[in-house]
């Protein structure tokens, strides 16, 4: 019983992690429709951000974790202008977005690779290697640090798209892009301002990742099909959705892993990606598309 218990704390742990890294490409997706794969390469620039931080200047990540949000925000409204501002009103926008956010993926990882090559860096705080002990089952301090502040995030995040006047906006643009713009809404702003929250929540993310896993230049091509997962689970442009997803395929992921084998628990996030589209392509949270 308590190998179960274990497990099952363990899977909870990282279910957070996940949440918020899978939180920002739903946003993003949400209010523009952009698949963005480059969502992952992003979070590797913030473990870097708060690698480097550590090993210079002895920030902890967790403080250091504010401040890798902003700068990758900026990253994100620099992306925005350069990247997809013009493509904003094309008839296959979300299609081409794809493209675009690999090619911007590939940018990433090869300038990231030229600086500081594909090396495995892990950030190694003190609670990074402890863990809290209760009777027969222990938890990992780094981990449950990593998952509380990634859920605090996230509520912060629900708050602010409920009750400020901006999230009205966002939640507006989400709904019915074309609406909100006959009603007065600022459709790019919204837009150019909801990419740079979605890369910063990748920039908090990755500064969490740095110390819960290793990490590398090369290391978002593993991490694609496990958010995209969990957005499609979820159901795209659905937060709530991503969080119920992240939580329970990293559950299920754990107990693959212990009780049949470290090398399937992945495979759970690539199947269940596979029978979603097969079963409810709109996930669990999302709305059933309309046929024209």
């Amino acid at each position: 019983m308590s190998s179960i218990v274990q497990v099952l704390i363990l899977g909870l742990a990282l279910g957070g992690v996940f949440s918020l890294m899978g939180s920002g490409l739903s946003l993003i997706f949400g209010v523009m429709r952009i698949v963005n794969l480059a969502h992952p390469a992003l979070i590797i620039a913030g473990a870097y951000l708060a690698y480097w931080a550590f090993r210079l200047l002895g920030v902890d990540p967790i403080i250091a974790m504010p401040f890798a949000a902003a700068i990758m925000a900026v990253v994100g409204v620099v992306l925005y202008k350069l990247v997809f501002e013009r493509e904003a009103r094309s008839a296959k926008y979300s299609e081409m977005t794809v493209l675009l956010t690999f090619a911007v993926a590939m940018v990433i990882e090869g300038g990231l690779g030229s600086m500081f090559a594909n090396t495995q860096r892990v950030t190694s705080p003190p609670y990074a290697t402890q863990a809290i002990f209760i009777g027969d089952v222990f938890i990992p301090t780094g981990q449950l640090y990593a998952g509380l502040i990634s859920l605090a995030i996230i509520g912060a995040l629900a708050l602010f798209l409920k009750y400020s006047r901006f999230g009205y906006a966002i939640r507006a643009t989400t709904q019915n892009r074309e609406a909100a713009e006959l009603l007065g809404v600022n459709v790019n702003l919204v837009s150019m301002v909801t990419f740079a929250i979605g890369v910063g929540l990748a920039g908090a993310a990755g500064a969490l990742v740095s110390f819960v896993f290793s990490f590398f230049p090369a290391k978002h091509w593993e991490w694609i099909a496990v958010l995209m997962s969990l957005v499609v689970l979820g159901g795209m442009g659905s937060i709530v959705g991503t969080v119920v997803a992240a939580f329970t395929l990293s559950v299920i992921a754990a107990f693959v892993g212990t009780f049949i084998g470290s090398t399937w628990s992945t495979i759970v996030f690539f199947l269940a990606l596979f029978v979603i589209l097969l079963v409810r392509p709109q996930g669990l949270f999302g709305e059933k598309p309309e046929l024209a």
